[in-house]
């Protein structure tokens, strides 16, 4: 109580004092002091009881509050009273503090008029929604319309603090178009309020949304294009800043930066759905903004709009690409905070409309994340680049496995092995071994290993083999004992033997870690291996803080057995064998993988041998028809050759006719069974060998006196093409074809040598 009386007496001689007869520096000191006993005062009410606020503070505070008293009391009277609304019945408020509320909204001063505007949201608060619509609004009104633009600031920042107890039919006929008045004059006149007002905009919008035509929620829509695009003229695609002083220029930046704050919420304001058509190009066009602020802000809320977008995602992936290869490192700084969430969603939501958007892939990508890498590495600010190398554990999630073994993996090892910065080269060794534990191939697995081992742990640098020693402490955390037992351990335990004294004090520190991820009795061979390596620092260590450590060392292994707790043994074995069986999953995964692109690579042979064979069995039908054309031609002519030595053998029948037949004849008349037209349906309807070989004979008998020399390989041959199988016969048909030619040219000859010798 001692406090409150104090803080009441100093405000009482704040109010009474004529600061008119004293000096500035007095004055200035009486302002000071008053004001932190006022804040003293403020803090204490909520802590007070009824009856002494009332007594104590209201009891005064009416007649401080007077128009008569000097502007810093009234202004003093303005904060109690919002204090103290909050503490006293609706009734009581009404009654005793609403009549000084209207007095001090009406106040000469406009300081105080905004004082008193901005503590209406706590009068309306304690009065209740009625006595809101029908005491606070009417003033909120009154004060929007003030000739001070910091009261009518204060008015349009209350308004949008106290939407939620406002009805819709007071939003629509009365905070709308009071709001939209305020809005059109502040563009046009006022720069000084809009960058207040691009600040509350995106509260404004929601809080009126559900009360909007779709007239009305198109109006705001379009003034927050505006207000994007504000001091900026675009030419090409390209946003420029004009000319204007640099004064109002910064106003102007102002305003763009809290739109590109408030862009996540107007994109939930005009639906996600339509942000291609609505808001793409002002998205855009902040990304591209010629202030670092702008762009900053802009990508320190990129998560937000990818969260919002969803399976529209991709709408966003050029923006994307622009922050992470901007020119400023305090964008890339800003996009890095959230950047691992960023990527997450980019390219795991692309299963929406649109072609592209099926692919989880966000194109240049890769490059641009190698260009970042690369910007900040040749910066003077090693923690931006540090915090870069950390948020690239997410890139397994992200990209593939073969572009970070190519783009990255080498780097990583680049950074390790030349970096100046101490935390850089660990940040980046914590990299490498994200991307050693979630590579899925066997051999990119092992050679980064061989690669670690010859690079960093026989490295000619013992800078490079201490960074092998903190790679051992991150794969120790990463990877199953086992794992890490069997790639690393020997490999850490050889630089017991390093000519320099420095990896040698770091191997003994690390030894009871390297001890934790033996397991007996299957690693007791590697048990031997360590014990080796302290007895051999115990004997032939000359370094004295080599000695002391590994002394202190030996005392920390003895005890490790004994004094862990059983639980937290029992929790690090579990956690070992999760990691066991994820590694055991990826090489199952590994497996599985080669198997499914074996079958596929299998399967594309079988489709492309199919696709082969039909096309030659349509080349093959084209010259089995082509060949019963001419089968058909080569029969007519038989035919008629046939009736012709008939005729003549009539008229030689007292000539007596040999028996025999001979082979030429055999093969002659083979010939011309083959080229009947039956002979062009062999390929679906297998001829039988005894009905080919008596239609041979039969009409061989009727022309066997007139056969040639005989040739004895040529009948064999001719049943066997004839009774073999349909895709042989389709496969000759070209060759059946001209051994016809052939046998009709012979059987020409054949009978102009008999009828030269009849």
């Amino acid at each position: 109580m001692g406090i409150i009386k104090c803080s009441v007496l100093c405000l009482h001689f704040l109010f009474f004092c004529p600061q008119s007869q004293l000096s500035s520096p007095l004055c200035f000191f009486l302002t000071v002091v008053g004001n932190a006993w006022l804040e003293t005062l403020l803090s204490a009410i909520d802590a007070l009881p009824k009856e002494t606020i009332r007594q104590e503070i209201l009891s005064p505070l009416v007649s401080k509050a007077q128009l008569s008293q000097s502007v810093p009391a009234r202004l003093a009277s303005c904060r109690i009273l919002g204090k103290v609304a909050a503490k006293f019945e609706s009734s009581v408020v009404k009654k005793d503090l609403l009549p000084l509320v209207r007095s001090l909204c009406q106040d000469v001063e406009y300081e105080v008029r905004s004082c008193m505007c901005r503590q209406l949201e706590n009068i309306a608060r304690g009065i209740g929604l009625d006595h809101t619509k029908a005491v606070v609004l009417p003033e909120l009104v009154e004060l929007a319309r003030d000739e001070g633009s910091t009261v009518r600031l204060a008015a349009f920042d209350t308004i949008i603090n106290l939407l939620e107890m406002f009805d819709s039919d007071d939003r629509t006929r009365v905070i709308f178009p009071l709001v939209k008045t305020f809005c059109e004059k502040c563009f046009k006149a006022d720069e000084a309020v809009l960058a207040s007002l691009s600040f509350q905009y995106g509260k404004l919008c929601h809080g009126l949304s559900a009360s909007f035509t779709d007239e009305q929620h198109l109006w705001f829509l379009e003034f927050y294009k505006k207000l994007c695009c504000l001091g900026l003229q675009h030419e090409n695609g390209h946003c420029d800043s004009q000319p204007y002083p640099l004064e109002l220029e910064n106003k102007y930046a102002l305003v763009r930066r809290n739109c590109a704050y408030n862009f996540p919420a107007m994109v939930l304001f005009a639906d996600p759905n339509h942000f291609l058509s609505e808001l793409y190009r002002t998205f855009s066009s902040l990304c591209h903004d010629p202030e670092i602020s702008v762009r900053r802000t802009a990508a320190e809320g990129f998560h937000e709009v990818v969260k919002l977008l969803g399976p529209n995602v991709h709408y966003v992936h050029k923006e994307l690409i622009t922050l992470l290869q901007d020119d400023s490192l305090e964008v890339l700084d800003a996009l890095l905070s959230h950047l691992q969430e960023t990527l997450e969603l980019a390219t795991s939501r692309g299963e929406g409309a649109g072609p592209e958007s099926k692919q989880v892939n966000v194109p240049d990508l890769v490059p641009a994340l190698v260009t970042a890498e690369q910007k900040a590495a040749s910066s003077l600010r090693w923690r931006v680049h540090e915090k870069l190398l950390q948020r690239y554990s997410c890139l397994p999630r992200v990209v593939s496995g073969d572009q970070i073994y190519f783009r990255f993996l080498q780097r990583m090892f680049n950074i390790i092995t030349t970096n100046n910065v101490l935390p850089v080269q660990r940040e980046a060794a914590r990299t490498l071994c994200v991307f050693l534990r979630y590579n899925r191939k066997q051999e990119q697995r092992q050679e980064i290993i061989s690669k670690i081992i010859q690079e960093l742990a026989q490295g000619r640098s013992y800078w490079n083999r201490l960074r092998f020693l903190d790679l051992c402490e991150i794969a120790i955390d990463l990877f199953s004992k086992s794992y890490f037992c069997k790639h690393f351990l020997i490999q850490a335990l050889e630089l017991v033997n390093d000519p320099v004294a420095n990896v040698r004090y770091k191997l003994c520190h690390m030894l009871p870690r390297l001890r934790s991820t033996i397991r007996l009795p299957a690693d007791k061979h590697l048990l031997q291996e360590l014990e080796f390596c302290v007895r051999k620092l115990l004997c032939r260590e000359k370094d004295k803080d080599v000695v002391a450590t590994v002394r202190k060392t030996v005392l920390e292994l003895d005890k490790m057995d004994i004094t862990e707790p059983y639980h937290k043994r029992h929790e690090r074995d579990l956690l070992d064998q999760k990691k066991e069986k994820e590694e055991t999953l990826l090489l199952e995964m590994e497996l599985l993988e080669r198997q499914q692109s074996e079958a596929k690579l299998v399967g594309e042979k079988h489709t492309e041998k199919k696709r082969r064979d039909s096309k030659a069995g349509l080349s093959g039908s084209k010259g089995m028809s082509g060949s019963t054309s001419g089968a058909t031609l080569s029969t007519s002519a038989g035919k008629e050759m046939r009736r012709a030595k008939l005729a003549r053998s009539r008229s030689l029948s007292s000539h007596p006719s040999t028996p025999k037949m001979s082979n030429s004849d055999k093969t002659l008349k083979v010939k011309e069974s083959g080229s009947c037209p039956g002979s062009g349906k062999s390929s679906i309807i297998p001829i039988n060998d005894d009905a080919l070989r008596s239609h041979h004979f039969n009409v061989a008998s009727s022309s066997s006196s007139l056969s040639p020399t005989p040739s004895t390989s040529s009948m064999p041959v001719l049943i066997r093409s004839n009774t073999s199988s349909s895709v042989d016969h389709r496969s000759n048909g070209s060759k059946d074809t001209q051994s016809r030619k052939l046998s009709i040219q012979r059987k020409s000859n054949s009978f102009g040598m008999q009828s030269g010798r009849e």
